[in-house]
């Protein structure tokens, strides 16, 4: 990335690296993010006796790593490979693809504008990482126009130029939610009064799906895990409403 931090990361912190140079007992790694020389000692490598290095990393790789200790008047930033299981690996590791994906979109703005990546970042990126502590998050929000650029003084003609573009590459982020739902009546007119009880539940980002008698699947697609639950719960409420009234047994299950 050309964008780098300020400082040194925190103890504790993940961070990605590039494995630079291998010595028979030490690794020593370019951190991305921040542009610094760190170490891994070869009992950080991983657990149990290590014969080569060279089974584990590779010069060129990237690596995630968990940050040990700092020695801030030396320089030396001490890193652990195996202290890293693989859900934090994988997290960090799509933050940090994210972030590449958030910059190129700057270069984008750059070209359009005529002008260079740094100036980008001076008149705009670093502000709104100041802001939201990274790129992806901020662009999330523009998709969603929830981000208010102009209270972060950000150019007119680079915010127009950084919202076409944001909205060009990123899809609204979403998540969902599926509920197992049965509907059962016994009445002469079930079959029209379990219909009306689908019908009331169409609505946006909802879909319905038949599993065979007497059971269908909700499938709700939202922003967000708070919305996907506030608007099953909702469905839940007024569908199980809604069939009582019409004598349909109706039963929801969360799966």
């Amino acid at each position: 990335m050309h964008y780098k931090k300020e400082g040194f990361p925190e103890i504790s912190e993940l961070v990605v690296c590039n494995v630079k140079k291998i010595l028979p007992h030490s690794i020593f790694v370019e951190i991305e993010e921040y542009g610094k020389e760190g170490m891994i000692h070869i009992s950080e490598i991983a657990p149990g006796r290590i014969r080569n290095l060279r089974d584990y990393v590779k010069e060129g790789k990237k690596i995630v790593c968990k940050v040990l200790n700092i020695h801030k008047e030396k320089g030396h930033i001490d890193l652990s490979l195996r202290r890293v299981n693989q859900s934090q690996r994988i997290r960090k590791n799509t933050e940090y693809k994210q972030e590449i994906r958030a910059e190129k979109i700057l270069e984008n703005v750059a070209k359009e504008l005529n002008t260079t990546l740094d100036d980008i970042y001076k008149k705009a990126g670093n502000s709104l990482i100041k802001e939201y502590g990274a790129l992806t998050p901020c662009f999330y929000d523009i998709v969603k126009d929830k981000a208010n650029l102009k209270e972060l003084k950000i150019d007119p003609k680079i915010e127009k130029v950084l919202i076409t573009k944001v909205k060009e590459k990123i899809q609204p982020p979403s998540v969902i939610v599926t509920s197992k739902l049965r509907l059962q009546s016994f009445s002469s007119n079930g079959i029209e009064d379990i219909k009306k009880v689908l019908k009331s539940i169409k609505k946006e980002g909802v879909s319905l799906s038949y599993l065979g008698a007497p059971n269908y699947r909700l499938v709700i697609n939202a922003p967000d895990y708070k919305e996907a639950e506030g608007k099953l719960k909702e469905i839940n409420d007024s569908t199980v409403k809604l069939a009582k009234k019409m004598n349909v047994d109706a039963e929801f299950k969360r799966k």
